[in-house]
């Protein structure tokens, strides 16, 4: 089978040995793969936990039809068309725990929405309700809000009754398609007045939630723009990984500041998360309330390329492969 993978010659589209599902495993035909920042970070020498020695197939989200079953698969059946998380997601074949294998249960949600779809539906949720404690009349603010998991999360805040949504972009052009998905007031966080217009928008007081997808040395800023005893909550670090932090700001704007990741979760814990997010959100998605807009696509040999355009960071929503 093709997969696409890196190793001593980076990324490449190599011919190599179909998976076999293990015991609680489906085996997947795959038909279309996410791309996210995880699989960019990977081939910058970051580990995702995908499998593998020296060569490791990338993907850790993709959508495709099951075409084997492990000897304790519950639930699922041959033919089943899924959802998947996991890793080595990107080539024809794939296997995904059965848990993570989510039934496409209607014939609106296609190939491409199958595979982006619930990885940020789940980030968000989880940040935003589950983390970030979200009420209906809460106020939010997106960073990174161009990004699929941004422009996902501008439309569940709406969805869920946010009294305003904000959401950042340092692109001119895609800042200005922000408010198609949600946003009430865009903010450019390159500039120097991004935290005077977000205070400005909310009396002074900043914000019930912000999702950081910056840190770095935003970090201190993203503190005051978010309201005493708000919630920061961080899933990102594009602009750095280390920073200053203000401790006594901390202190003094006594935030509920957590960073969450799904890369240390249990199967059981990834699961929960899953179940959350689609009990409050999948009705929204059939009912176009909630969307991804894919921005590009691109066939699984195309990986490189993709991944280029994500590294310069010259799309607007979400980038997908198509296979087979």
């Amino acid at each position: 089978m093709k997969a696409v993978t890196i190793g001593k010659n980076g990324v490449e589209v190599i011919n190599t040995v179909e998976p076999k599902p293990k015991e609680q495993q489906v085996l997947v035909k795959v038909f279309s793969c996410g791309l996210n920042r995880s699989d960019l970070l990977e081939t910058q020498g970051q580990s995702f936990g995908h499998t593998g020695g020296d060569t490791k197939i990338l993907g850790g989200e993709f959508a495709g039809e099951i075409v084997e079953l492990g000897s304790e698969v519950k639930n699922h059946k041959i033919g089943d068309r899924v959802m998947c998380r996991g890793g080595s997601g990107w080539a024809e074949y794939a296997v995904a725990h059965y848990r993570r294998a989510i039934p496409i249960n209607s014939e609106s949600i296609g190939w491409e929405q199958a595979a982006t779809i619930q990885g940020n539906m789940q980030t968000m949720h989880d940040a935003i309700v589950t983390n970030g404690k979200f009420s209906s009349g809460d106020s939010v603010f997106i960073q990174g809000a161009s990004s699929g998991v941004g422009l996902i999360g501008l439309q569940i805040s709406k969805a869920l009754g946010a009294s305003l949504t904000i959401g950042s972009s340092t692109n001119e052009q895609r800042r200005s398609r922000l408010k198609e998905f949600g946003a009430d007031i865009v903010v450019d966080t390159s500039s120097d007045d991004w935290l005077k217009m977000l205070l400005d928008a909310t009396d002074g007081k900043g914000v019930d939630i912000l999702i950081d997808m910056l840190s770095g040395d935003y970090v201190n800023k993203n503190m005051e723009a978010t309201k005493i005893n708000g919630h920061l909550i961080n899933i990102g670090r594009l602009a750095g990984m280390n920073g200053n932090f203000d401790y006594d700001l901390h202190a003094k704007r006594r935030l509920n500041y957590i960073g969450t990741t799904g890369r240390t979760r249990s199967i059981d814990e990834n699961e929960e998360v899953a179940n959350l997010a689609n009990k409050d959100l999948w009705n929204l998605v059939l009912d176009g309330k909630i969307r991804h807009h894919i921005d590009k696509v691109f066939p699984l040999e195309g990986a490189k390329d993709a991944l280029e355009i994500m590294n310069k960071n010259n799309h607007f929503g979400k980038l997908v492969l198509l296979v087979n």
